[in-house]
């Protein structure tokens, strides 16, 4: 790959700003992601024992997510269609998007109550010197991460707006290079 990326820098007409543009958008588009494989192994109780995850610092945390997302989707509109800009778009995703973080959040938090279930760190009230001796078994001993259908669902949600997103960045970025954009 550095290879790759040397024979490209070195290459005489070589479209060096449109390339460093292209990999901070793409970096702007996988953030949201990186930050959910984040917060899944947050509340992974085998790995982290009792420093998992509260319920509030996962509400904060939904709360980031739910703006990164936000800010990923501007970015990708704005690669996109580069006329589309102005703050009317950039405001109007942003209540669209923050009206819908809000009413799913809210639903999830209905859900959350209704079934009675506790959030992981809440499962087992394991006492402050606990936090003291916990070490992490062997990754060998660890049994594979099992995910509830919501966040089976959220990830496939997720998964789709990654290949949609940056598969239209991708082919934006390709037509730019080519001189077709």
């Amino acid at each position: 790959m550095i290879a790759i990326a040397a024979a490209i820098v070195l290459t005489p007409g070589s479209p060096l700003g449109l390339l460093t543009v292209a990999v901070q958008v793409l970096a702007g588009v996988l953030l949201p992601s990186a930050t959910v494989f984040l917060l899944l192994l947050c509340n992974d109780r085998p790995v982290l024992g009792p420093w998992v995850n509260t319920r509030w610092l996962n509400a904060f945390t939904g709360a980031v997510i739910a703006v990164l997302v936000l800010l990923s989707v501007i970015l990708t509109v704005s690669v996109l269609f580069p006329n589309a800009t102005n703050a009317q778009v950039i405001l109007g995703i942003l209540g669209g998007g923050g009206v819908i973080a809000l009413i799913g959040a809210l639903v999830v938090m209905a859900l959350s109550q209704n079934n009675g279930s506790a959030t992981p760190a809440e499962e087992i009230a394991a006492p402050a010197t606990s936090r003291d001796a916990w070490r992490m078994p062997p990754l060998d001993q660890l049994a594979p991460a099992k995910l509830s259908l919501a966040a089976k669902t959220w990830m496939g949600v997720l998964r789709l707006y990654l290949v949609v997103a940056g598969g239209l960045v991708l082919f934006r970025i390709v037509m730019l290079a080519v001189g077709n954009g």
